[in-house]
């Protein structure tokens, strides 16, 4: 441990926890709560969705997977860049037109049933749960490197600022962490590719036939099939990436912060653009890696190759470099984690609490205990399922997070806004199909058993190759909603159910409601 470090770490510290100070006093309703009173503007929504982006498991995992498998590597970084287009086309107006405060106030804005909002609650907590695990392992492994002190103090550590950004701040405060770590890690991931350059004399072919010497894998390294041998796995990997943004609740629950449905759009333009500059440097950190910190090495500090961007940092800047870019690396956690938090939070408290228990008959203080009670729980159970998953490579959770949002809420979210016939239930099989269909398959493969110990959570030979079934899931969501539908189509309420369609297309288009304006 040492005073730079230490430094770092508290000056980001107390920023966020100065963020988190204002934004207290401006958070006084449900609405300020969840989504900021939707004051938040084009460029600062942008830039907060790609903070969400901006994990771990893009900083460090990304960098550490180009730096041992090339090409591979840099498919993550494709899938990440070409999800926006799927939001910023599809999605993203439909939503801020149609929701409230998460996607089972978007779902039941046609169908107002709560077994609906009870369903789509239940993929958000378990999306979120997932993703919270793998960012909160991260986290205590980082802190535990640095500081030297225990795994389960720097999970508590963590846990306890998370949870205290969310439980006063609320959105805002969530939001503006965000923003802050996000300007961070573009300069820091910005001012560790200009130093790799600089090495290379600002040649990037030069790079290219250097590391293409450095590393075990020779030219392949250049080339596709070091990590993804099977062409179906990298497209299934790649079907996750590319669809499961547009189904990821934390995600999606950005869309209300913002005031109509044309900043909505500016959001996501920023955010591409934004995305699209990080993910191009990550060649820079990841190759840099490769050569001047070596394979070896990072396998030596951490087998999941994690630890290659703080590595090069080291590197290349010293131990002045390698505490920023870890204090970076910290906030990035902090930041994703309480958005998870809160997103957890709104589907215990307003969906599970106010909606189906409560039937929304809660007063403004209600909601917001509710709420905060909510954050308190998601954040506990996160916490405990973190401190018994140390020793397990997690990695693999955010991807299968992923996976759940493409194969359980993308088909119902399309389903919802663009076919007339879908109804109610078709929606619940739909859900439960790409959920458990998502979950059975993921349970028994490659990541979760493998031949050789150490390799996955258990040894064993597993019962399919895919290493994320998205190829298989995604259509049977999509499959499982039209039959749920054709199956159980009622000639009675069909009438009644295009009505409300139409409502809902002119509503999902232009924010206004046929409703109101009848009346």
């Amino acid at each position: 441990m040492n005073f730079v470090t230490i430094g770092f770490f508290l000056g980001i510290v107390g920023l966020t926890l100065l963020v988190t100070y204002i934004a207290a006093k401006r958070t006084s309703s449900a609405s300020d709560f969840y989504t900021a009173g939707g004051g938040l503007t084009g460029w600062q929504n942008g830039l907060a969705i790609a903070g969400d982006y901006l994990s771990a498991a893009a900083f460090l995992g990304v960098s550490g997977a180009i730096a041992l498998q090339g090409f591979d590597g840099f498919f993550f970084s494709v899938g990440y860049v070409v999800a926006n287009l799927v939001l910023l086309y599809i999605v993203a107006e439909p939503m801020r037109n149609l929701g409230k405060y998460t996607l089972a106030d978007m779902l039941t804005s046609r169908f107002n049933e709560k077994r609906i909002r009870g369903i789509a609650a239940t993929s958000t907590i378990t999306i979120v749960i997932l993703y919270m695990i793998a960012q909160l392992v991260g986290a205590g492994a980082l802190i535990q490197m640095l500081f030297g002190i225990d795994y389960w103090v720097a999970v508590l550590i963590v846990g306890v600022m998370m949870t205290t950004y969310v439980l006063f701040g609320g959105m805002t405060a969530t939001s503006w962490v965000q923003i802050i770590k996000a300007c961070l890690l573009l300069f820091g991931t910005a001012l560790i590719s200009v130093l790799v350059l600089w090495k290379f004399d600002f040649n990037i072919m030069k790079m290219f036939d250097t590391v293409a010497t450095q590393t075990d894998q020779g030219e392949n390294f250049l080339n596709p099939g070091i990590k993804y041998t099977s062409s179906i796995d990298s497209l299934s990997m790649m079907l996750a990436l590319v669809l499961g943004t547009a189904g990821l609740p934390h995600i999606l629950m950005r869309f209300f912060t913002v005031k109509d449905a044309k900043t909505a759009r500016k959001s996501i333009t920023w955010t591409t653009w934004i995305t699209a500059i990080f993910f191009s440097l990550t060649i820079f950190l990841g190759f840099g890696a490769a050569t001047f910190v070596g394979q070896a090495n990072i396998l030596a500090a951490n087998p999941g190759g994690n630890l290659a961007a703080p590595l090069l940092a080291e590197f290349l800047g010293g131990n002045v470099l390698l505490s920023f870019i870890s204090a970076v690396a910290f906030a990035t956690i902090l930041a994703v984690v309480s958005g998870l938090v809160l997103t957890g939070a709104s589907a215990i408290s307003h969906d599970i609490y106010g909606e189906i228990i409560k039937d929304g008959k809660l007063s403004m203080n209600q909601q917001l205990m509710a709420a905060r009670i909510g954050s308190i729980s998601i954040a506990v159970l996160s916490i405990l399922l973190a401190l018994g998953a140390q020793t397990l490579n997690v990695s693999f959770l955010v991807s299968f997070a992923f996976c759940i949002g493409a194969s359980a809420n993308l088909p119902v979210i399309l389903y919802t806004i663009y076919w007339k016939k879908f109804n109610s239930n078709g929606a619940i099989i739909a859900m439960a199909t790409g959920l458990i269909s998502c979950l059975i398959l993921g349970a028994i493969g490659p990541n979760v058993w493998h031949p050789e110990a150490g390799k996955a959570i258990f040894v064993g030979n597993p019962l399919i190759s895919l290493s994320n079934p998205a190829i298989i899931s995604v259509p049977l969501g999509f499959f499982a909603g039209w039959l749920g539908t054709v199956l159980t189509q009622n000639k009675a309420v069909i009438a009644k159910n295009e009505k409300i369609y139409n409502e809902i297309r002119v509503k999902a288009n232009t924010g206004i409601s046929v409703s109101e304006v009848s009346h």
